[in-house]
């Protein structure tokens, strides 16, 4: 065998144990509802950056509108989570377990609404309120759907039919840690589409308590609806 062949080979030698690895290090899964249940069950905190599209339907013949908005995300099970909006508004909207926090920054005001009241059918549920799958199963419906765009797909119906939200989709892509979640696409009752598109994924951190802690700022309208 002259140099160039064996050159081929060993390159060869090296691709087949490189792709051998990588196999090994991201065990394949069926489908997104298995994605979703290992992610249920492998996530115990997460960190992110986000960018969210928010469209409207179209209104007499004009065109839909869309909104954007991007900033940083983090949840630790059981029932906490952190979203900070940075572009186009600085807004804070923080979950303890038992209050759910909304502070925008323009209007000078909070708004504290109790959380068991308002995330039982929502997005949020699905990340941060349940240990596992089976208990989210009591108000959402849940169906594979076919991967596209290299992620896997599961949809997440509301069983309350008179809730905000009909149908959340959930992308997840699979790494040599597990799944992660890539993508939220949420449509409601009114025809809104809300997409979020998570980045820098970094599955359980370490998080500091003080992050799911919110104290209103001096000076500032609270309301409790």
């Amino acid at each position: 065998m002259n140099m160039n062949r064996l050159d081929r080979a060993r390159r060869q030698v090296v691709m087949g144990l490189l792709c051998a690895g990588l196999c090994m290090a991201m065990p394949a899964l069926a489908d997104g509802l298995d994605a979703l249940t290992q992610f249920m069950k492998q996530a115990r905190s997460g960190r992110a950056q986000f960018s969210q599209s928010v469209t409207s339907p179209s209104k007499a013949g004009q065109p839909p509108r869309v909104k954007t908005s991007s900033g940083s995300f983090e949840f630790q099970r059981p029932g906490k989570f952190r979203f900070d909006y940075r572009k186009p508004f600085v807004q804070t909207l923080v979950a303890d377990g038992q209050t759910l926090w909304l502070h925008d920054v323009d209007l000078n005001q909070v708004t504290a609404r109790k959380q068991a009241q308002v995330l039982g059918s929502t997005p949020a549920a699905l990340l941060t309120a349940a240990s596992d799958l089976e208990s989210l199963k009591t108000d959402f419906v849940f169906k594979t759907e076919p991967d596209r765009d290299g992620l896997q797909w599961v949809s997440a119906t509301p069983k309350a039919a008179e809730g905000q939200i009909r149908t959340v989709m959930v992308g997840l892509r699979a790494t040599d840690k597990g799944p992660e979640l890539a993508v939220m696409d949420v449509q409601d009752s009114l025809g809104q589409r809300s997409v979020l598109t998570f980045t820098a994924f970094e599955l359980n951190p370490v998080l500091a308590a003080q992050a799911f802690v919110f104290r209103a700022p001096p000076g500032v309208d609270v309301i409790r609806p």
